[in-house]
């Protein structure tokens, strides 16, 4: 397994406990980092979609899927952009920018981890081995 899809296997299980979270305790996760509760489904229905996207995070990184994960690390950085500025602009709780800032990590992780692969001819050899 190279370097970048680790990372986003990783990633893809940070997905899967957040979303889990926020289906199954969303007011317990929320309340963990100070932000306040709700009653509304809105937060489950972002707990799905944290848990869908680890899903692709998942599958990109086991099939060694580059796009996909040259892709993340630009979306990980807009997600911190966006969080940030939610924080920023009393949005939302200031806790939602920590949110930001491990996606900015993780992105930051990936792009390395790219590199890295890059340097050293792991997709190369992955796609040599997979045209036989």
């Amino acid at each position: 397994m190279s370097r970048s899809a680790f990372s986003a296997k990783v990633f893809a299980v940070y997905l899967f406990i957040i979303g889990s979270a926020l289906v199954f305790a969303p007011n317990f996760l929320l309340s963990l980092f100070g932000i306040p509760t709700t009653t509304e489904v809105w937060i489950r229905i972002a707990g799905v979609i944290a848990f869908m996207l680890g899903v692709y995070a998942w599958v990109a990184a086991t099939h060694e899927f580059r796009p996909f994960l040259e892709a993340s690390v630009y979306t990980r950085f807009v997600v911190f952009i966006a969080f940030s500025a939610f924080a920023i602009l009393k949005l939302g709780s200031p806790m939602i920018a920590l949110f930001g800032v491990i996606d900015l990590l993780g992105g930051i992780w990936t792009y390395f981890a790219l590199k890295a692969d890059e340097q050293s001819g792991h997709f190369a050899r992955s796609v040599h081995s997979a045209l036989g």
